[in-house]
């Protein structure tokens, strides 16, 4: 079986010491691919790095919106020179109303010159949303879009808002975290999806699974790639889909939105 990981954050320096040995994990459980996102201009050099190092990894490169307080005057250039040596990905971007809102307005200028270069150069986009759902809809729907379409990364917006946003060429990948008990109506919206948007992610090292879920711990709690196969089981099982079909939909969503 071969699995893809749409969204995670391998670039994280609590993945720094033991990189090698889970990298090894993710191939024994047929991991092939991941995307990995950077977040703000520290980390841009080390995601195209670690593409260069390792073959399952898809750089991707974004600001997100939780450090645009952190960014340079030169950050846009800087992230078109990411784009222009390693032209895969763009994201982790978004809109996030909880945190910062406050800049909600800069985070929308920041949204758009982000989503402007991934449209320029037809490149799939990683999109973060929390509390904002409307609004990002709105700018979606305004503004021109990468052909091969965009992700909502670990969605949990509003079920009503899924055939508008999949008409304009949303994914929607499914995070392991929602195995918990607490998540069972954003497990439920998943099976509102049509199955060729559907994508799986870690989210790794973050979002962990359910601790009676997850195949490969590490410490502190961390979300560990490997746990993408458990990720897809419960995915397949939410939607009522056999396992070994799921993940043949799943690799086929994913080379459309993320191949080369």
């Amino acid at each position: 079986m071969r699995l893809f990981d749409a969204h995670n954050h391998f670039q994280d320096a609590k993945f720094d010491n033991n990189r090698n040995h889970i990298i090894s994990e993710c191939e024994e459980v047929g991991l092939v691919q991941m995307v990995t996102n950077g977040t703000n201009e520290t980390d841009w050099e080390k995601v195209a790095a670690l593409a260069k190092n390792y073959k399952q990894i898809i750089p991707s490169f974004g600001l997100h919106p939780w450090f645009i307080t952190d960014r340079s005057p030169n950050w846009l250039k800087s992230l078109e020179n990411q784009l222009n040596n390693s032209p895969r990905a763009v994201g982790e971007i978004g809109l996030d109303r909880y945190k910062n809102k406050g800049l909600y307005k800069e985070q929308e200028e920041v949204f758009l010159c982000q989503l402007k270069l991934s449209t320029e150069r037809n490149l799939p986009v990683s999109i973060h949303c929390i509390k904002a759902w409307e609004q990002l809809y709105n700018l979606l729907r305004d503004n021109q879009l990468p052909e091969r379409g965009f992700l909502l990364h670990g969605f949990a917006g509003p079920e009503e808002i899924i055939e508008p946003l999949t008409k304009l060429g949303a994914y929607f990948s499914f995070p392991g975290s929602f195995a918990s008990n607490k998540k069972i109506k954003q497990r439920n919206k998943f099976c509102k999806i049509p199955i060729d948007r559907i994508l799986v992610e870690t989210d790794a090292p973050y979002q962990t699974m359910p601790l009676n879920l997850i195949s490969h711990a590490l410490e502190n709690n961390l979300n560990h790639p490997a746990n993408i196969k458990n990720t897809y089981k419960t995915a397949a099982e939410t939607i009522g889909i056999n396992l070994n079909e799921f993940a043949n939909l799943v690799e086929d969503n994913f080379l459309r939105i993320f191949g080369s």
